[in-house]
């Protein structure tokens, strides 16, 4: 029952009951657009919502009121230790509300509720607010004194915000994205505009709501929903925004890093695509490597950009490791609706993404590799059982492109320098994982690895400590940690002649 035009009511299947807003939040307020987009469930293919769809005329009235607030002494001279407590007010706020925030993520994005959406994605969304709420006052410069630059001549670097960010985020971690961008660009004082997937957008306007609520200026973070080529395209190209920050597929990457050159040169970080290697050797902890490579795949559905989707295994293992895989894989995907109890695997995210892989599977089959297990599974919703491709060589489309679906393609090696050379043949270079008990042999092969992140007896894992990124194709820049303070801060030099004598 709708409570008004810029908010509904949501009662998702495990009984929780949500106002939802449906408005673009700008300058603190709910505003309503001359259109609208629709967000389904990809459990049933049924609508949940309407939500308001920003123009590019939308996009110029929040990046008026995020400058504004950019310039205001109520943002731009408070303390780090005040912007901190901010921070920490929406970590109190998020960890109060993670059940209502996981509940419609799940409804709006389909990843399993119980395991994935509260345990995984909640606790790390609002550590995230924590970590950079203890950041907040420790952004500090360099001093370089006279015993480095000479007797009368001192230094000191003053880091200030960038000015006003832009933040596009993708649909597969929806919320965990938003917090990823949006807590290290106010930690370092910058103002927001963040745009959600149009695909998965309400999470986002929950999330301003704990703006509001926790009292942040106003015009500090602004929320939008909207297409990539209206709101996101505009974003990207506006004079008067200072930085993008993008996480999404590697094309649209490029196209906001040529808008960004093209219009005011903008400050860009971006995470894009992954096509992510994950080598077994022969004295690997053959069960731990199953099991690992069974997550590393996947985990949320394999719409994740790190997902490890070419399984490189050692030829003296290789039949037994495919054997064992499979069969692993068959117990233990359950695919159901994300409310159920013991989901493992939820519904693709829409039915474009559904089509989407369908065209990998059947150019998989076309392209000689065996398919071992998996289908599709007829509707209501975008459901499919994980696909286990084996006996696939390098230039089969699926060892090639990323197909962010719950699709591996497996293949063998022989050599250590046979597996790197491999490994690195792909234009990604996002990730990468593997499993051997020689650690010696582990760490060479690692550093060898064209990666942003190697995972070594493990697979997947993300620490809001540990830098996160990737090179070549998969991008620019690097989220987490104290590296992400770096992308929201410009470090200027100020130099002061000591010898004047007057």
């Amino acid at each position: 029952m709708s409570k008004s035009d810029l908010f509904t009511t949501i009662t998702t299947p495990n009984g929780k009951t949500i106002e939802q807003p449906l408005g673009l939040f700008i300058n603190n307020e709910w505003v309503k657009t001359e259109s609208k987009l629709e967000t389904v469930n990809p459990s049933t293919g049924e609508v949940i919502a309407s939500v308001y769809s920003a123009s590019p005329d939308d996009i110029d009235k929040a990046v008026v009121a995020a400058n504004a607030a950019f310039k205001d002494p109520s943002w731009s001279e408070i303390s780090g230790s005040e912007r901190g407590d901010y921070l920490y007010k929406i970590y109190q706020l998020i960890e109060r509300d993670r059940e209502l925030i996981a509940s419609i993520e799940s409804l709006d994005n389909g990843k399993p509720y119980e395991t994935e959406c509260l345990e995984g994605d909640m606790g790390e969304a609002a550590e995230v607010f924590k970590y950079y709420a203890g950041w907040a006052d420790k952004i500090t410069g360099q001093y370089i004194g006279t015993q480095v630059l000479g007797k009368n001549k001192i230094a000191f670097t003053d880091p200030n915000p960038i000015g006003t960010v832009a933040q596009i985020v993708p649909w597969n971690y929806p919320f965990v994205m938003l917090c990823w961008k949006i807590a290290p660009a106010l930690a370092t004082g910058n103002t927001v505009i963040l745009k959600s997937s149009e695909i998965t957008p309400l999470s986002a306007l929950y999330f301003a709501k704990l703006v509001q609520e926790a009292g942040l200026p106003k015009g500090v973070v602004n929320i939008v929903s909207g297409y990539g080529k209206d709101a996101g395209a505009r974003l990207a190209s506006h004079p008067k925004i200072d930085k993008v920050a993008f996480t999404g597929s590697t094309f649209t990457g490029g196209k906001i890093m040529a808008s960004a050159a093209s219009s005011n040169l903008k400050n860009v970080t971006l995470e894009c695509g992954g096509k992510s290697p994950y080598i077994v050797f022969d004295d690997c902890d053959f069960d731990a490597a199953i099991e690992w490579g069974f997550t590393g795949i996947f985990y949320n559905k394999g719409e994740v950009c790190t997902s490890t989707s070419r399984f490189f295994i050692q030829d003296t293992i290789y039949d037994k490791f495919v054997e064992a895989f499979v069969k692993f894989t068959e117990e233990n995907s359950k695919v159901s609706s994300p409310f159920e109890k013991g989901c493992t695997i939820g519904p693709l995210v829409s039915n474009l993404q559904y089509e989407k892989v369908k065209k990998y599977v059947e150019l998989g089959k076309k392209d000689g590799a065996k398919l071992l297990t998996g289908e599709f599974i007829d509707g209501p919703g975008y459901f499919a059982k994980p696909f286990v491709f084996a006996d696939c060589t390098d230039d089969m489309t699926i060892m090639k492109e990323e197909i962010f679906g719950p699709v591996v393609a497996i293949t063998k090696f022989k050599t250590t320098e046979e597996v790197i050379e491999r490994a690195n043949s792909s234009d990604y270079g996002l990730a990468a994982a593997l499993f051997s008990s020689n650690i010696t042999k582990a760490t060479h092969v690692a550093r060898k690895l064209q990666a942003g992140m190697v995972w070594i007896n493990s697979n997947g894992d993300s620490d809001i400590h540990v830098p996160f990124g990737g090179v070549k194709m998969s991008g620019i820049g690097r989220e987490l940690g104290s590296y992400a303070l770096d992308m929201y801060t410009d470090h200027k030099a100020i130099h002061i002649n000591l010898g004047l004598d007057h």
